[in-house]
């Protein structure tokens, strides 16, 4: 098989349609069919259906698995953008191959957090009304504005950034596009022009610039930390740790995102030579970075907890340290640190099956984590209005559905999208094949 990639590669899954592509749709349907009922049934008898909002004398939370996987798709898209943003500043070639697979994730990760907010808020139409209605006074005071605020200007630097670098691909590979898309191509090229190229170099250059900066400062490590870490009141959520904290479970969850969406391509439309073994070690040594600087910022509190604590400090920690939904996230990102230090002195124990299943525990680690974080500060708060209630918390079917949906969305989003446009930047490998060129020279 030939080494060296070509246009016919990447366009490979437009126009190639197996059964197994047929059969993901049809297991998206379901997971998002199952959702759509269970969620429709939300709608008709209201959010009590899931016990959420039964705070006080029903001694629950208010904040469940919405909040919190809510939370863990907004790290997931950030992330992924980082990583695309990182691979255009940096000049970190060796990840371009799957750069546009992060955009794609952030695009969809992004879309599914902005339907959790719609979900958990009972019923839709408050988001006319309490929202776009009222947005020029609940901009001030309303943290759910905020975050819809943000999300929102991600989404938008995201898809500029995305179709940007696509005018380039589209029309160079135009005469292989299928044609009943031509007015869409039409559309995403209009004006182009050769001589737009170096322009649009320097424009996407300045939209990654943006993104790393305002990543730390308004994303997932910035608005949505603050909005928790701020309350005082909420031991488990207060401190400025929680910024970094953040931004490291978005960055190790991203990472994750991109081997499973990477190795799906690859082992679906036999890109061995496009995203190879030397990508997916590189992934998972930063997915062991940035998991270590987790454990290590997860450590920071658990010192500060259990070290001359306030009260109502010492009872989160003392949940912490006997949760199942905390330690065993703890143990798995524990060892899914010990497997890439180990592959790392042992090169022969690495393999992609192996990195997949690190991001999937990684992934799982991180979502369970971030509901553990929401419920804990609802269920240990420092005032005792409903203290004399001891209260619990398990997620109901229909919050767990909401899981298996929203995967099932992000995941026909990329069996959709892969039909109409090239999911890997004709760059990246014009820039392999020169690649190549140059070992062989070598």
């Amino acid at each position: 098989m030939s080494t060296e990639a070509s246009e016919a590669d990447i366009l490979r899954p437009i126009h190639n349609t197996s059964k197994r592509y047929f059969m993901m749709l049809a297991a998206c349907f379901v997971a998002i069919g199952i959702f759509g009922a269970l969620w429709t049934y939300q709608l008709y008898h209201g959010l009590i259906v899931t016990a959420l909002s039964d705070w006080g004398s029903g001694g629950g939370v208010t904040w469940g698995l919405y909040i919190g996987a809510f939370i863990w798709w907004v790290g997931i898209a950030h992330g992924g953008i980082i990583l695309s943003a990182a691979v255009r500043l940096l000049g970190m070639e060796r990840y371009k191959p799957v750069a546009r697979l992060a955009e794609l994730l952030t695009i969809a990760g992004l879309s599914v957090a902005g339907l959790y907010i719609i979900v958990h808020m009972g019923r839709p139409d408050r988001m006319v009304t309490s929202i776009l209605l009222n947005y020029h006074e609940t901009v001030h005071t309303s943290p759910l504005v905020w975050d819809v605020t943000v999300i929102t200007l991600y989404f938008v630097m995201t898809a500029t950034y995305l179709g940007l670098t696509l005018r380039y691909d589209i029309h160079r590979l135009r005469d292989q596009l299928p044609d009943h898309f031509g007015p869409l191509y039409d559309v995403m090229t209009l004006g182009y022009s050769e001589k737009e190229d170096e322009v649009i170099e320097r424009m996407v250059w300045w939209l990654a610039l943006g993104i790393i900066i305002l990543a730390p400062l308004l994303l997932h490590g910035g608005v949505i930390p603050w909005l928790f870490a701020l309350i005082p009141t909420m031991p488990g959520w207060f401190g400025a740790i929680q910024g970094p904290q953040f931004l490291t479970i978005a960055l190790t969850s991203a990472i994750s995102g991109v081997i499973l969406v990477s190795y799906a391509f690859r082992k679906a439309y036999d890109w061995d030579h496009i995203i190879d073994d030397d990508l997916f070690r590189g992934l998972l040594l930063w997915l062991g970075f940035f998991a270590l600087l987790f454990l290590w910022l997860q450590l920071q509190q658990l010192i500060s907890g259990g070290f001359a604590a306030p009260t109502a400090q010492e009872l989160t920690f003392e949940s912490k340290m006997s949760h199942p939904a905390y330690i065993i996230p703890m143990v798995m990102v524990f060892l899914t640190l010990a497997y890439i230090f180990a592959q790392v002195l042992r090169p022969s124990l690495f393999s992609k099956e192996r990195a997949v299943v690190a991001g999937v525990v990684v992934l799982i680690a991180t979502l369970v984590e971030k509901v553990y974080f929401v419920v804990s500060g609802l269920m240990y708060p420092m005032f005792g209005l409903y203290r004399s209630v001891p209260g619990d918390y398990f997620p109901s079917v229909i919050e767990m559905s909401s899981v298996l949906g929203t995967i099932g969305i992000v995941t026909l989003f990329f069996l959709l999208v892969a039909k109409v446009i090239p999911v890997v930047e004709l760059h990246a490998i014009e820039d392999h094949g020169h690649g190549d060129e140059t070992e062989v020279e070598a």
